[in-house]
């Protein structure tokens, strides 16, 4: 499964640093999340969220039919 990954960094001045793992379940996303996370962002992060990646062809958009 894919998971979206987004990791808030830089105090005051927030910034995000947005990738995607792939991984059975959550907790094994977040341990890869971890893995992957640029070390020069770690110390500083305060926030990290997941979410299941959604594949945009996939994804059904206002006005398309079955909407």
């Amino acid at each position: 499964m894919r998971f979206q990954v987004t990791v808030r960094y830089g105090g005051s001045r927030q910034r995000y640093h947005t990738f995607v793992v792939d991984a059975a379940d959550a907790a094994s996303a977040l341990r890869a999340a971890a893995d992957e996370t640029p070390p020069e962002i770690a110390a500083d992060a305060d926030l990290v969220e997941l979410r299941i990646a959604v594949d945009p062809d996939d994804r059904t958009y206002l006005g398309e039919e079955g909407a």
